[in-house]
């Protein structure tokens, strides 16, 4: 009887051991799964703390976007020229520097320099160097508000005004697929600027004895704005001859000696074709030395 009644209160002992091993075993797990989480509370935290955010969430693009002051870009639209936005920006391709196209193009009838850093753009025709660079004139528009608009509509005006019709904006024209291979375009590969629309034949009359030494035009036939002077034109003799300062140029058009205030299409038009030989404004030219 003792075994079987030690046997019996072995097994209920041995069971409550077991559970309060097992309980035991279920509370140290417990602990180790609030330490867990205790450490996954922290990582949280330090996400949230890394990335800037009290609720875990990262920040939105809006909030991470700076905006700026229209000032803070002004030097890089502005024209140096004018000291106004840039209207039809103009490139010089020798330095890159940017202007108004009106500026640039009135500026080069009186030099052929860059007018900020002074570079030779070129030595005859500048205009040939300057492109326009229609993707920083449409940040500009879409930098200042209703600049375009302002701008379309002081053309309008002007037009209207002058009773001239208003120059409708070119509108780029689809290129039609080709088939099999492509075609070689004819035609002359350099285009002349619209700009430059009167063609000059220079012609040499001769020179006095105290004229001194000068070195002959090399080339005679020259292509220019119709809005140049022959101002323009006797300092462009001046500069390919090494004329010295005492030495006279005296222009002539036909039995006409000019002015250096005259344009040349003033001159074409009022001479009338007389002037013109196979379509070339003929100037003759002399030098002389003025008189002390």
């Amino acid at each position: 009887g003792a075994p079987s009644c030690s046997g019996s209160r072995s097994l209920p002992f041995e069971f409550e051991r077991g559970r309060s091993e097992s309980s035991g075993d279920e509370d140290d797990d417990d602990e180790d799964d609030e330490e867990e989480e205790v450490e996954e509370e922290e990582m949280e935290g330090d996400t949230r703390a890394r990335f800037g955010t009290d609720d875990g969430e990262l920040d939105s693009d809006d909030d991470r976007e700076r905006m700026l002051n229209l000032a803070e870009l002004t030097p890089y639209i502005l024209c140096s020229i004018c000291k106004g936005y840039f209207i039809d920006a103009t490139t010089i391709t020798e330095c890159l520097h940017t202007f108004c196209k009106s500026c640039i193009v009135r500026h080069f009838y009186y030099s052929n320099r860059c007018p900020k850093c002074n570079i030779v753009v070129h030595q005859t025709q500048p205009l040939y160097n300057i492109r326009l660079d229609r993707q920083l004139q449409d940040i500009v528009y879409k930098l200042v508000v209703n600049l375009e608009e302002r701008e379309k509509k002081q053309m309008h005006d002007f037009y209207k005004e002058r009773g001239l019709e208003v120059p409708k904006p070119a509108v780029p024209q689809p290129v039609p697929p080709s088939r099999g291979r492509p075609r070689k375009v004819l035609g002359s590969v350099f285009r002349i600027p619209p700009e430059l629309d009167i063609s000059i034949l220079l012609e040499f009359i001769g020179a006095n004895e105290g004229a001194g030494n000068f070195k002959p035009l090399e080339k005679k036939f020259v292509r220019v704005s119709g809005e140049a002077t022959i101002g323009h034109v006797e300092k462009f003799l001046r500069r390919k001859m090494d004329l010295d300062p005492a030495c006279q140029v005296d222009i002539i058009c036909g039995d006409h000696l000019l002015e250096h205030y005259q344009t040349l299409r003033e001159i074409r038009q009022v001479i009338g074709e007389s002037a013109v030989q196979d379509g070339l404004l003929v100037l003759h030219y002399g030098l002389v030395v003025s008189p002390l």
